[in-house]
């Protein structure tokens, strides 16, 4: 299956390593957030301290392209090859 394309990466878990800065010493952590990734962004979203939705949102090189782009503040292209 290594010619399959994988367009989105979603996990209803995320595994957290950290190494201690003062011991050296190396902990891993298993956390409930969920976890979505593809070409124009990686998102975290989880419960906060209040009990309420809250989410982290990366964008990537392409994904704020297309923002200015969806924005009319991108350069006058067209990535779609004129179709």
């Amino acid at each position: 299956m290594e010619n399959d394309k994988i367009f989105e990466i979603t996990a209803d878990f995320v595994t957290v390593e950290v190494q201690d800065k003062n011991t050296g010493k190396v902990y891993r952590r298993e956390l409930p957030i969920d976890y979505t990734e593809n070409a124009n962004f990686l998102r975290l979203r989880a419960e906060g301290y209040t009990g309420e939705m809250s989410e982290l949102v990366f964008f990537t090189p392409r994904g704020i392209e297309r923002l200015h782009d969806m924005m009319g503040g991108g350069a006058d292209h067209d990535d779609c090859g004129t179709y």
